[in-house]
């Protein structure tokens, strides 16, 4: 792989603020005995949002819908945040790195997990997340480490179910190795005949390739209030192809703008919201959809916005825009789902 290759490898798989030119790999193979400490959830420094404290899930634009209104909400959603740890020697995040941290809290707290704040109380938690370069081994480290990062989000899940949720409905949302993540936790948790399932209102699970038979224990959603289902996209400039993905199979995707599952092309006057990088308003109808045949969402690139608008709008995905890109259409989704939900389920 050469070093273009490389770097554009970085920008699909979860960049979200700094572009790289060079990468350290872990000198040594993974040894569980040496993984950083494990995290207690019974902590709140190891979640990155919790609903009873101040954090940038708490995201409102003055003057604008988007409002934080986790106070009054019924439903939860349980968000795994993406990659954040990007270079280092270790294979998996220290939960006390500050840098680590700070880059999950200003970026995928502010500009994903807050989509939700409308509908639901924002609950993320911090986890040993396997480092950016996991997706490049070739040496049989990476099931381990990733093995390790679900751990984490297995074990503070059961905790936000023992301690958090008091039996109320709930939403599964992810991002990039978020998803990777949260797609075995709803293979392990999420039947339609266990208990557990009557609590589950959707999931959103974004940024990682999704085939038919990904997700076997419930079913796509296939319109705009559905419940019971996932909602799975990723999205790439019109025409081009996913740098790289790990499976063989047909991808599967919902259209953020019209939440269709077929061809149906989404013109940009349907998009009711964009999030821009300085977070200070919002902007409409720049950016359109289409799901094309490969499962892949093309979308154009917005007119007049450059990277001082957006993070990574030249590059060749819209990975780390696959939430604000279309930011209010899915904030206005969620309310939806939730109050379909709600009245199923008087």
């Amino acid at each position: 792989m050469n070093r273009s290759v490389f770097i554009k490898y970085f920008l699909i798989l979860g960049m979200q603020g700094v572009v790289l030119t060079s990468c350290i790999f872990p000198l040594r193979s993974f040894d569980k005995s040496k993984a950083p400490k494990p995290p207690d959830y019974s902590k709140t420094e190891t979640w990155a949002a919790l609903p009873t404290k101040k954090d940038n899930a708490d995201l409102t634009i003055p003057g604008t819908k988007v409002e934080d209104k986790q106070t009054e909400a019924k439903v939860d959603v349980f968000f795994i945040h993406p990659t954040t740890y990007r270079i280092g020697f270790k294979w998996n995040a220290k939960m006390s790195k500050r840098k680590i941290n700070k880059r999950t809290d200003r970026l995928t707290l502010r500009y994903q997990a807050s989509v939700f704040n409308g509908s639901a109380k924002v609950y993320v938690p911090r986890y040993r997340q396997a480092s950016l370069v996991t997706y490049l081994d070739k040496k049989g480290n990476a099931p381990k480490v990733f093995n390790l990062a679900y751990r984490d989000v297995r074990q503070a899940f059961l905790y936000y179910l023992k301690n958090f949720n008091n039996g109320r409905p709930f939403i599964i949302a992810s991002h990039s190795q978020g998803t990777d993540h949260a797609i075995r936790l709803i293979n392990e948790f999420i039947k339609k005949d266990s208990a557990l399932y009557k609590q589950f209102v959707t999931a959103y699970v974004m940024g990682r390739p999704v085939s038919k038979g990904t997700i076997t224990t419930i079913p796509q959603c296939k319109k705009a209030d559905d419940c019971g289902c996932f909602n799975t996209w990723n999205a790439v400039p019109w025409g081009e192809k996913l740098l790289f993905r790990q499976d063989a199979g047909q991808l599967i995707a919902n259209n953020p703008l019209n939440w269709k599952t077929d061809t149906t092309y989404a013109p940009a006057s349907m998009n009711k919201g964009s999030l821009p990088r300085n977070y200070k308003g919002i902007d409409t109808c720049i950016a359109d959809a289409k799901i094309v045949e490969n499962g892949l969402l093309w979308v154009h690139r917005p007119l007049n916005k450059t990277n001082k608008d957006y993070l990574y709008i030249k590059s060749e995905s819209f990975h780390v825009l696959e939430y604000s890109l279309f930011y209010m259409n899915i904030r206005e989704n969620v309310k939806l789902r939730v109050d379909t939900w709600s009245d199923k389920n008087k």
